[in-house]
């Protein structure tokens, strides 16, 4: 397939953001007891996702820990430097744990830090677009399991992708529960959140980038498409796939070959299987 050049420069000019961010005012959250606490959108726990969020600069208010595990290598100097920075550190026993995170998998530790402050669409892809030369941008079309999009974000950010785009309505946003199934990859992965996910797609055709939707019905299979340049990678919902008017915005529908009796995968699956080849192409013709 020939594709007619997009050219970033010609498009490089600025216009307004579709895009704002759902926590501009940078408050710090008042800590509360859990039990009082407004659900639990703000509680990270698992070891992985704790000193993630330890090693970057977001803004963590409380940490329950065991004694245990305070004093290893790992956590000692990142929870002494997170004390300085005003941080509460609370040394609790296992239970308190269980409690807290209403019986899940915590290992040990959860973290108290503030909302996720998403980014600007436009600074996604200026970001994107000084980064490499054939970005990738995953769009998430009202994807509304948390561990689905958890697992999305964790997958993207291992192979490379440089930003993911999320639309505010009829779709999970970032919780503690995805933070947790990405395993510390959100702290270093941009997520955009915007009102109107066809528009912010325009704004990546403007910005040079062809847009391709995951799409079962397709007779365009995922391995004979073309995946040079900057790439826009569209996957739909658990239950209803793209929406019609995502479907439109796309240049290409492809799809992925399945030969067993399993009609379909689910959103984080066909994700990685399709990021895999669109790197493939890229990786051989970089080599």
């Amino acid at each position: 397939m020939t594709k007619p050049s997009r050219s970033w420069e010609e498009n490089k000019r600025k216009k307004k953001s579709i895009s704002p961010s759902s926590n501009t005012n940078g408050d710090r959250y008042s800590w509360q007891p859990p039990e009082k606490a407004k659900g639990d959108e703000d509680l990270v726990y698992g070891r992985h996702s704790v000193l993630a969020v330890l090693e970057s600069d977001r803004q963590v208010n409380r940490i329950w820990i065991t004694r245990k595990l305070r004093h290893t290598n790992h956590f000692s100097p990142l929870l002494q430097a997170a004390k300085a920075g005003g941080t509460v550190i609370d040394e609790v026993e296992v239970k308190r744990l269980d409690l807290l995170t209403r019986g899940a998998n915590h290992q040990g530790v959860a973290a108290q830090i503030a909302p996720y402050s998403y980014w600007e669409l436009d600074e996604l892809i200026e970001q994107a677009k000084t980064q490499t030369q054939s970005p990738v941008i995953v769009i998430a079309d009202g994807i509304e399991d948390p561990h689905n999009l958890g697992a999305i974000i964790r997958t993207a950010e291992a192979m490379g992708v440089r930003g993911l785009i999320i639309p505010q309505r009829r779709a999970v946003g970032v919780t503690s529960t995805v933070m947790k199934v990405a395993a510390g990859a959100l702290e270093n992965f941009p997520v955009a959140r915007v009102i109107n996910l066809s528009q912010a797609i325009e704004r990546l055709k403007e910005a040079g980038f062809w847009i391709y939707g995951t799409a079962a019905q397709s007779s365009k299979l995922l391995h004979t498409i073309d995946f040079r340049g900057a790439i826009g990678l569209v996957v739909g919902s658990e239950s209803n796939g793209l929406s019609q008017l995502t479907r439109r915005c796309c240049d290409e529908l492809v799809a992925i070959p399945l030969v067993g009796k399993t009609p379909s995968l689910n959103a984080s699956t066909a994700t990685a299987i399709a990021l895999y080849e669109i790197f493939r192409q890229q990786w051989l013709i970089s080599t």
